[in-house]
């Protein structure tokens, strides 16, 4: 079956056929490493899972990039204000590269606690300096870049689709600014290279044609996939909010040094919504995956409520719908472990899983149709084999999971005893009595003939 994916460039689903023979690329913008990585950003993360998975089930060997941004990215997207890596050093006590180190290594820990699957290429901005230094070279060779006092920036105003992406009125734009442009000749001009302040030793600053500096945050994400994915590859990903700026200026500087526009697919994933607005580090107040931990709510839980909403769809986060989640996997895992091994995958159900996996993702239908076939006459052995290759897209893990051995407390013990000798003398009060005061301890009684079993509410 094709695969359907929505491109951002063209605002339309699109059918999806490999530039090469023998791989996909596939970029994703990785994260700025200054702080721990909040639940809204780790659902893009997770829905790039889910576009990668997808590619493979359907026999592409997918060449994946994941940047580390831990130099060049401002506080502010109009390239003024502190470096966000400067600014983490200085609240954590810590040089820069520490920091950097420490962020990199939380990051990673949170995709492996999702079952988000590694990438086949890490790649660091500070480790290709020299590659940014080449590309931005090149924009200046074909005339796209003047200096001010701070910095080596891009003319946007060469380029008469500028923004194409985000569908950017410049002249809009310059009707309605009041942004202080400074030294800049448009708003929408960007920094490809910043030199270092005369009076402050920064942390990170190299030497460069232009003078002692270091690069603007977007180059990066141009310099990299040129070098490993070639400067036309498959598919770009990132958050919605790179849209209008981020990826729209990756867009500009590949167009002015290799006339492409970087990825033939942009892809998007849409914000996590929590109380009236989205979940962002700049509030201070965000959920990271350790909260949710804190809290003893499974990581998987998370991934399992992220994949009952289309990526292109903002979600609301609260903890009753992260708890209903993980009543859901609880269960279904359960019920897979319980069934036999043996089976073999139902055609049909296989047949109508990748239609809608590959209908741009459409991993909510495709989770329904589990839950409709564990209700079918298929055998409970053909059931865990089409499951388990499901899992393949889903990626909770249902194979590797085994029930843990429950420690009941001696108190819940004596009680459910109590009740099981209330029940045998047909004391039927006194045996309700006795099974809400396991409840209220958090644990029922599953009669059996003959024999009890105590279960965790």
């Amino acid at each position: 079956m094709d695969i359907q994916l929505y491109d951002n460039w063209e605002r339309r689903l699109r059918p999806f056929t490999p530039l090469r023979n023998d791989w996909v690329g596939l970029y994703c913008c990785g994260p700025t490493v200054y702080d721990y990585a909040h639940i809204g950003n780790l659902r893009t993360y997770l829905f790039e899972d889910i576009l990668r998975r997808t590619l493979e089930w359907n026999g592409h060997t997918v060449r994946h990039v994941i940047n580390i941004t831990d130099v060049g990215h401002l506080v502010s997207d109009g390239d003024d204000g502190e470096d966000k890596m400067e600014k983490g050093s200085r609240k954590a006590g810590e040089s820069a590269w520490q920091i950097a180190d420490r962020f990199t290594a939380a990051f990673k820990n949170d995709l492996n606690s999702l079952n988000i699957l590694e990438p086949a290429i890490w790649c660091k901005a500070t480790d290709h300096i020299a590659e940014q230094i080449d590309f931005i070279s090149c924009i200046e060779k074909n005339g796209y870049t003047y200096r001010t006092s701070d910095g080596i920036y891009f003319d946007t105003s060469k380029q008469d689709d500028y923004g194409y992406l985000a569908r950017i009125k410049r002249d809009a734009i310059k009707a309605g600014s009041r942004v202080e442009l400074g030294e800049k000749r448009n708003a929408t001009d960007f920094a490809l290279w910043k030199f270092s302040p005369d009076n402050e030793q920064r942390q990170m600053e190299w030497d460069s044609p232009w003078g002692r500096g270091f690069p603007g945050w977007h180059i990066e994400c141009s310099a990299m996939s040129a070098k490993y994915l070639t400067p036309w590859f498959d598919i770009h990903c990132g958050g919605e909010d790179h849209i209008s700026i981020h990826h729209s200026n990756e867009i500009a500087q590949n167009q002015a040094c290799h006339g492409t526009r970087l990825a033939n697919f942009w892809m998007h994933g849409y914000f996590l919504q929590i109380d009236s607005g989205k979940m962002s580090k700049s509030s201070g107040d965000f959920l990271r995956l350790q909260t949710l931990l804190d809290q003893h709510i499974d990581p998987l839980a998370y991934r399992y409520l992220c994949l009952t909403a289309h990526y292109r769809s903002q979600m609301q986060f609260s903890f009753e719908a992260l708890q209903s989640a993980q009543t859901a996997l609880q269960r279904l895992r359960e019920t897979y472990h319980a069934w036999p091994a043996g089976g073999s995958v139902s055609s049909a159900y296989q047949e109508k899983f990748t239609a809608f996996v590959n209908e741009d993702l459409n991993v909510p239908r495709a989770l329904a149709l589990v839950w409709e076939m564990l209700k079918s006459e298929l055998s409970d052995a053909d059931k865990k084999a089409s499951i388990t290759e499901f899992d393949r897209i889903f990626g909770l893990g249902l194979a590797s999971w085994v029930p843990q051995a429950l420690e009941v407390p001696a108190e819940v013990q004596a009680l459910a005893e109590q009740r099981q000798a209330a029940r045998a003398a047909k004391n039927w009060a006194e045996a309700d009595r006795l099974r809400a005061e396991l409840h209220a301890l958090g644990f029922e009684v599953e009669d059996k003939a003959g024999s009890m079993q105590i279960k965790r509410l």
